[in-house]
């Protein structure tokens, strides 16, 4: 028996040496570059000079060409990838992933050149510029920003513009991440491509002076087995999938504020019971019907059952053409008035073909504004805030405890505020809301969907308590 025992306790470890040396087999990194020459890579797009010098890929700059790129020919989709590189510190450039080369007939908008296929698909940034927005995502060809580092700023020193950084990229089903340097810099969720290649982007250059910046990459490897999360990074997370919350979202105290299916946690303006008509439920939406442009002259607006302080929330709408509605709140219903209930709002409009565009001061009822009182920030040419009638745009209002409130759109930070303040009370003072005492100055209220006579639909409404 004791010769058994002992036999027994002999083997048991062995078996657990030999399962730990299988389970770190399975996470071997593999490299994607020889150190040699460009065997399993081809390029794409532009004629940007790519080349193999002292064991790295050298990439270099050349006039006239669109954005080039030098793509693996194996195609990745659960992955942990990671590179060394370093580069010139006035360019910019970016790492492609799970990305695609489709017909596309495009114009590059640094060379005017068309383009007759182009890359598309998600790419980690590489910015020196100083904004700082290396380690952010970007939508190559499709959808533009997708997490700046505006949403998670103490990420921006990560970046070394001098000398060598090595980002990471970590894609497990719908969830991708990066870092620059060991610093976890964004968090998406997103399933508009579950599969595709890797690429090392040359960007183009309008400025012939330009020409002959090179950039450095090396240890060029990736993981695709035996995959495990990162731990948690307790970063924002930003989250495209209608109505969906990720676990990160759940840990950090995000819940939905509309389930996507039914009415439950909403009701009419001034009334008990959600409206029984105007408004409506399709596919995962929450719409209004357009009807006669009135304000809040048919269903009504709509508002949570809960009453809300601090807190983050999150929203998706799509307008029609000549759309106008809003989100409002610290809504408290105790003004009693006809039309639309009182609250502060951010702006939903069609700037291009609505009226109210054009009324108020300098632009303070355009997109996101805070209507009536602030007009909200107009990004520089070549980024849009602000997305086409009929796509989705994703909304966003933060309350901090201080009274310090922000106005989101699609990534971009376009209002800044504190209510209560001196400032704030002289808005007020000037503006259609000073016939109302303490205006927006509520401890609490409803959040507010309002019907002013156009159709407009929202999803992936939720919201975090601060």
């Amino acid at each position: 028996m004791n010769k058994l025992l002992l036999l027994l306790l002999f083997l048991g470890p062995l078996n657990k040496v030999n399962l730990f040396a299988q389970s770190k087999k399975t996470l071997q990194w593999i490299s994607l570059f020889n150190g040699k020459d460009l065997t399993g890579w081809k390029q794409l797009n532009g004629k940007a000079k790519y080349e193999v010098k002292n064991g790295e890929i050298v990439g270099t700059t050349v006039p006239g060409e669109p954005n080039s790129f030098l793509a693996t020919e194996k195609e990745y989709g659960d992955f942990v990838f990671e590179v060394d590189f370093k580069m010139n510190s006035t360019m910019n450039s970016g790492i492609q992933f799970r990305s695609e080369i489709k017909d596309a007939d495009d114009t590059c908008h640094v060379t005017d050149k068309k383009v007759p296929e182009r890359v598309h698909g998600y790419q980690v940034e590489i910015d020196p510029s100083e904004r700082d927005w290396s380690g952010g995502i970007y939508d190559e060809a499709r959808r533009g920003w997708l997490y700046s580092l505006e949403n998670n700023p103490g990420a921006k020193p990560a970046f070394k513009k001098e000398g060598w950084n090595r980002y990471r990229v970590e894609c497990i089903g719908n969830s991708i991440r990066t870092w620059v340097n060991g610093v976890a810099c964004a968090h998406l969720i997103d399933a508009m491509t579950p599969r595709g290649f890797i690429a090392l982007q040359v960007h183009a250059i309008g400025d012939p002076s330009e020409a002959g910046k090179e950039i450095h990459w090396k240890n060029i490897r990736i993981q695709t087995v035996g995959l495990q999360p990162a731990p948690a990074d307790n970063i924002f997370v930003i989250n495209t999938i209608p109505n969906n919350l990720s676990p990160e979202e759940k840990r950090a105290g995000m819940r939905l504020l509309w389930d996507g299916k039914t009415t439950q946690g909403w009701r009419g303006a001034y009334k008990n019971n959600f409206p029984d008509q105007v408004w409506y439920i399709s596919n995962g939406t929450l719409n209004v019907k357009g009807t006669t442009g009135a304000e809040s002259a048919n269903g009504g607006d709509i508002v949570t059952t809960e009453e809300f302080g601090a807190f983050d929330l999150q929203f998706e709408f799509k307008l029609t053409d000549t759309a106008n509605s809003g989100v409002k709140y610290f809504v408290t219903e105790k003004e009693q008035n006809s039309g639309s209930a009182i609250g502060l709002e951010y702006q939903v409009l069609d700037d291009d073909k609505h009226p109210d565009a054009k009324l108020g001061s300098i632009g303070n009822r355009t997109m996101a504004s805070l209507y009536d009182l602030i007009p909200s920030l107009k990004i520089t040419a070549g980024r849009r805030e602000k997305l086409p009638v009929g796509e989705w745009n994703r909304g966003r209002i933060v309350v901090f405890p201080d009274n310090k409130i922000e106005h989101w759109i699609n990534g971009w930070k376009v209002v800044e505020y504190q209510r209560g303040t001196p400032y704030f009370y002289a808005l007020v003072a000037r503006s259609k809301y000073a016939q109302w005492p303490e205006f927006g100055m509520a401890k609490k209220g409803h959040i507010l969907l309002q019907e002013h006579g156009t159709q407009v639909s929202f999803r992936s409404i939720k919201i975090r308590e601060l």
